[in-house]
């Protein structure tokens, strides 16, 4: 007999807080279908109160998925719990995630409150959100670094007031794996009416210790665990989904299953990598691409002598086909849209394939091969051409004692304007030259260059971070000529300026 453990997927909330990882409303559609699909319980679908796009995505998800829970964020405000309710109107399963902080520190410096005070409201909440859905979600914010006997109080107070889950958060991910799974095991013991409540858990990265304090704390009574795609969310991440599940799978002795589709993990990871244009580190557990790489002799020599005796994952269980087809110059659209839907994008609308052909054509034929980052980068693009500033031109001329001369056409709106600039370097000169056609007081504040992939021909990725009128605004860019990738991405951020 195995126990169940309840997946709560926040790649949509916690997740999507990350600077420069915002998605739209249809993005954000994608993504829930193919949460929906790999099997997650429970989608948090925003936080309602803190922008009209949230409220809509919100709505929109409700309407877009079928079984899965779909969660509203609140605060433990009434006018918060509103909100929440509004967007929720077109859920199947609804829920209600309200919460505040239990941590002496948030009571003292965050709310200027007293113990007994913050009971009341959170008690208050909970009876609050009641009258509007059954399954009510309580976190207590902080409860890390809240003292175990006052955290227990609190919890009795609100499964008392009618919640069904109780969520115990490590918001800072300060806690020691064994210090975290004690705190489950005091709350199981010392709360006379845990038996009506789920216990959850959403632990963040900061000590690179969020996995282990989530397995620590379903080791000792958690039911339900607060996960997100790659691990992404506020500072250093929260607990990765594809870790627990893998854990849980390989860990069979430990008697507990999810409803994870675990063959649908890696092409989640990449749906959610693309769209958001944060690259999965190379090392990343279970879905970077050295997780099944080896490059030691000795390891090599094992594996090629039975695979076991350097992988605990078969890389077919995460989604992962060893036996990938090579994209080249002289491959077609049938084996564009088979990688395509291995990395989780499926593109039935012909029109976009055939755009998504025509820039794979042209990389195939400045590359030996293209690569899954590759074509994951290709699929974004085909959204450019939406764009009211586009790239039409860029020609720059440097090298070793020679002035760097960057020459520039944009398409705006579909009018034309071209300009030249000199510059200390390729990058600079060229956008100076864009900046002259572009008349606006902006300031570059951040400028990063990542490799995708391997090799002197490949596509590099550029992160900007762009001021303009007192706000920031993040850009991207790819191209196998870094250079034209830094005007991409300074072009997207200025693309963004009005919708902003």
């Amino acid at each position: 007999m195995t126990d169940r453990l309840f997946i709560f997927d926040t790649t949509l909330r916690d997740g999507e807080q990350v600077p420069g990882c915002q998605l739209n409303t249809i993005e954000k559609i994608q993504v829930a279908r193919a949460l929906e699909a790999l099997g997650v319980d429970v989608i948090e679908a925003g936080f309602p109160i803190s922008s009209p796009g949230d409220f809509n995505s919100v709505i929109e998800i409700s309407k877009a998925v079928t079984w899965p829970t779909i969660c509203a964020l609140t605060r433990a405000v009434e006018r918060d719990i509103d909100v929440a309710n509004d967007a929720l109107q077109y859920a199947k399963r609804k829920r209600i995630h309200t919460g505040i902080g239990t941590s002496d520190s948030h009571i003292k410096y965050k709310f200027n409150s007293n113990r007994e005070e913050i009971i009341e409201r959170a008690v208050r909440a909970v009876k609050y959100a009641k009258k509007y859905v059954e399954d009510v979600e309580f976190y207590a914010e902080d409860a890390g670094r809240t003292d175990n006997e006052y955290l227990a109080r609190v919890v009795e107070a609100v499964i008392k007031a009618g919640a069904t889950v109780v969520n115990i958060p490590d918001t800072t991910g300060y806690c020691l794996p064994e210090e975290f799974g004690a705190k489950i095991k005091y709350l199981v013991e010392h709360v006379d009416n845990i038996d009506r409540a789920v216990i959850s858990t959403h632990c963040h990265n900061d000590l690179g210790m969020a996995t282990a304090n989530t397995l620590s704390g379903v080791i000792n009574g958690a039911r339900q665990v607060e996960v997100t795609i790659n691990g992404i969310g506020e500072r250093a991440g929260n607990t990765s989904l594809e870790e627990i599940a893998m854990i849980l799978k390989c860990h069979r002795h430990l008697g507990i299953d999810t409803n994870i589709n675990t063959r649908k993990i890696f092409p989640t990871s990449r749906l959610v990598s693309g769209l958001m244009n944060m690259p999965v580190q190379a090392n990343k557990a279970v879905v970077g691409r050295n997780a099944f790489a080896h490059s030691s002799g000795i390891h090599q020599d094992g594996v090629l002598k039975n695979v076991a005796t350097y992988e605990i994952m078969d890389p077919h269980d995460v989604g992962i086909d060893d036996n990938s087809i090579v994209l080249t110059a002289r491959s077609g659209r049938a084996a564009l849209k088979h990688r395509l839907h291995a990395n989780g994008v499926d593109v039935s609308d012909e029109a976009r394939l055939d755009s998504i052909y025509e820039r794979f054509l042209k990389l195939a034929d400045q590359k030996k091969d293209v690569s899954d980052a590759d074509i994951m980068m290709l699929a974004g693009a085909d959204t450019a051409d939406a764009h009211a500033v586009r790239l039409d031109f860029l020609q720059v001329t440097t090298g070793k004692g020679v002035k760097s001369v960057a020459s520039i056409g944009l398409d705006i709106s579909g009018q034309k304007f071209e300009a030249a600039s000199s510059g200390n370097g390729p990058v600079d000169a060229a956008i100076k030259a864009l900046k002259k056609i572009i008349l606006k007081q902006m300031t570059l504040k951040e400028f990063t260059i990542q490799a995708i992939s391997k090799g002197s021909d490949d596509v590099g990725k550029v992160h900007m971070q762009v001021e303009y009128d007192g706000r920031m605004y993040y850009g991207f860019g790819a191209n196998t000529d870094i250079v034209t990738a830094s005007v991409e991405a300074y072009i997207d951020c200025i693309n963004k300026f009005k919708k902003t």
